[in-house]
């Protein structure tokens, strides 16, 4: 069970760091300019955006097993 937990949170944190996701507006938009460190600082935003829920919600189950263990 142990095992089981500290799998999944392993895979939740990994899983944002490893991916670059974009909508294809933005890609298209930032592909057309010459500039790539405004096309990698969205990356980067992009990422943290879909990192926060994770955590979050990671944290509270992490909490929420504290308590029933107890």
């Amino acid at each position: 069970m142990k095992r089981r937990i500290i799998v999944t949170f392993s895979v939740m944190f990994l899983l944002p760091l490893v991916s670059s996701a974009q909508c294809a507006m933005c890609r298209a938009v930032l592909e057309s300019e010459d500039n790539n460190t405004i096309a990698e600082g969205i990356n980067n935003g992009i990422v943290y955006l879909m990192a926060i829920p994770y955590i979050l919600v990671g944290v509270l189950f992490y909490f929420v097993y504290r308590k029933m263990k107890s």
